[in-house]
């Protein structure tokens, strides 16, 4: 379970988040939506642990997996490494979770070799490849068409399902919340408060 109780997050003398209260169960997506600015980003890096200078109480799993807003992939190593080395997990269990996601036969390739669509795929299996307790999705399909969001959203989907961390996923699209949360939420006002949608 992800608890977070926030009493303010500045930066500098300009507070961006007000107090909330937040609780996520394993096997639950809370869905986060707000104005671009509102404090998503920054929220979600509190979540992840990425953050520590904010005024509460975070309590969070040990195996926390996020993915960004880019596929922040390493451009000096293959796509198994970019799997392999940031989780520690075996070399057979990146290459089934590659193939799992549709990257059989790409193991070797470089991230300047394949689309932003295949690159986001690695970061998916990054994520879900160590059975995570905690999943943060930061704006996960950003960039991408329609046919490739909804592939990845029902891949997403059915990994959610079967792995059931506690997920927290900020988005702008409402397909995307419509489709993954199971509970909502908006980032309002400055400072920004969470309130339920």
């Amino acid at each position: 379970m992800i608890t977070l109780d926030l009493v303010e997050k500045r930066f500098g003398a300009v507070p961006v988040l007000g107090p909330m209260r937040l609780c996520v169960a394993r096997g639950e997506v809370l869905g986060i939506s707000g104005a671009s600015g509102a404090g998503k980003s920054t929220l979600l890096r509190i979540l992840a642990g990425l953050d520590g200078r904010f005024e509460g109480e975070l309590s969070a799993p040990g195996r926390r997996a996020m993915v960004f807003q880019s596929p922040t992939l390493m451009p000096w190593r293959t796509v198994l490494d970019n799997v392999t080395i940031p989780t520690g997990v075996s070399e057979a269990s990146a290459r089934e979770m590659l193939a799992r996601v549709g990257l059989g036969g790409l193991e070797g390739r470089w991230p300047g070799q394949i689309s932003l669509g295949q690159a986001r795929r690695v970061a998916i299996a990054r994520a879900f490849v160590g059975a995570p307790e905690m999943l943060i999705l930061d704006e996960p399909f950003a960039s991408l068409d329609a046919e490739r969001i909804e592939d990845l959203l029902a891949l997403t989907a059915e990994l959610i399902a079967e792995i059931r961390p506690a997920v927290v996923l900020a988005s702008h699209a409402e397909a995307e919340l419509a489709r993954l949360a199971t509970r909502r939420a908006r980032l309002e006002g400055r400072p920004a408060r969470l309130v339920a949608h």
